[in-house]
């Protein structure tokens, strides 16, 4: 299976956001980041945003709420249509049973670690989960240096679903850049979230080409 290229529209131009999504018509989904100015420090968009744009979008979402109560919120983007919803871990008090709501409404459910968040906790979880997602900077901020000490968090990760069997995708997200990227795919990612990198370049499509290439490329020697 190649490596899923997610490009996050934080990183588009929010004037055009029909026509930025269509430059990126070549990626597998489009990450959609929502943060509500108290879980992070920062405020994007909310339900009615996302159900629009995906009336336009040429791919589906992969939404990633950066919300407090996500019991409350997340179900809302599942019925708005998203593929794939993921919540913080750092923000729920029972990831499993909303996980089980997110995939009884029809969409994926995924579950997101900062990165000082242990990821041992979770392990005997992922049977309920169909991605994790190892935030490779602080959520909030678009643009920021990804770090490299979130690998060892993937890696173990990656060990427990290859021994289990299970069908579960490890998404990486921040800094991701085609240097970045080769390191996240050797520690066991195979989808990944990039921003500035895929929305900044001359050609959009190519700079996809490209990082999918190069963790390809790292995921076989892996």
């Amino acid at each position: 299976m190649p490596s899923r290229i997610n490009p996050s529209i934080l990183a588009a131009d929010f004037a055009n956001l029909e026509r930025e999504l269509g430059r990126i018509r070549t990626a597998d989904l489009v990450h959609v980041d929502i943060m509500d100015n108290h879980f992070v420090p920062n405020l994007t968009f909310g339900p009615p945003v996302v159900s629009r744009l995906a009336q336009v979008s040429p791919l589906p979402f992969d939404v990633h709420l950066m919300i407090d109560n996500p019991e409350r919120w997340a179900p809302g983007y599942a019925e708005a249509g998203a593929f794939s919803v993921t919540f913080h871990a750092e923000a729920t008090t029972n990831p499993v049973g909303l996980a089980r709501k997110l995939r009884s409404i029809g969409a994926r459910a995924g579950i997101a670690l900062k990165p000082g968040t242990a990821v041992e906790p979770y392990l005997e979880l992922l049977p309920e989960f169909d991605q994790v997602l190892v935030m490779t900077v602080e959520p909030g901020f678009g643009g920021q240096s990804f770090m490299p000490s979130t690998m060892r968090k993937l890696k173990t990760l990656s060990e427990t679903v290859r021994k289990s069997g299970l069908d579960v995708w490890l998404q990486v997200d921040g800094g991701i850049t085609e240097e970045t990227i080769a390191i996240a795919a050797e520690a066991g990612a195979d989808t990944f979230v990039a921003g500035s990198s895929v929305f900044n370049a001359a050609d959009p499509a190519a700079q996809i080409a490209r990082l999918r290439a190069a963790a390809d490329e790292h995921r076989h020697a892996h």
